[in-house]
């Protein structure tokens, strides 16, 4: 697969306010809660092909942020809280980076406008602590071991096209 024209691998740095007003598929009074991730004045961005992270305050709630051509676009996603530990594996639809099966989560976006507000959600299964970028880059250490061969650049790129995909899907 060739990576799309849509975006560079990694995210530029964003400021508060650019996270905040991008959110396309959240209401004023859930971004005005929303906490930034605890370590936002160090986030490794020359590693990060979108910044994405689970609000400490409201472990059930994550946010993922990406330039795109058209800007700046923050999805809000849910996801279910944990239940009892599972065994086996499980694959992350956005890297595709394979984990335990309790470090993956269905994650769920409302659909951005009309739709949204009428219930419609779409969902995926991404890697439950939102570090796709750090995973497939081997910044982050893995407990199962990977197949693809592949190198981090060409990983990079297929994350984008699948993080845009979904992107496409919420946007609708």
């Amino acid at each position: 697969m060739a990576a799309t024209n849509h975006r560079r691998y990694t995210v530029e740095p964003l400021s508060a306010d650019e996270i905040r007003r991008s959110f396309v598929n959240s209401s004023r009074s859930l971004v005005k809660a929303m906490t930034l991730p605890r370590d936002f004045d160090v986030l490794p961005w020359e590693n990060l092909d979108y910044l994405g992270w689970r609000d400490p305050k409201a472990p059930a709630r994550g946010y993922l942020v990406l330039r795109r051509d058209e800007g700046v676009t923050g999805i809000a996603v849910t996801t279910a809280a944990t239940g009892a530990p599972r065994r086996g594996t499980g694959l992350c639809d956005l890297c595709h980076t394979a984990h335990q099966v309790t470090d993956v989560s269905l994650f769920v976006a409302r659909r951005a406008g009309s739709a949204g507000k009428a219930g419609n959600t779409v969902g995926t299964y991404i890697c439950a602590d939102l570090a796709c970028s750090l995973y497939l880059r081997g910044l982050k250490e893995l407990e199962v071991p990977q197949s693809d061969l592949a190198g981090p650049e060409v990983r990079a790129g297929r994350l984008n096209e699948r993080l845009e995909t979904f992107v496409g899907r919420v946007l609708g």
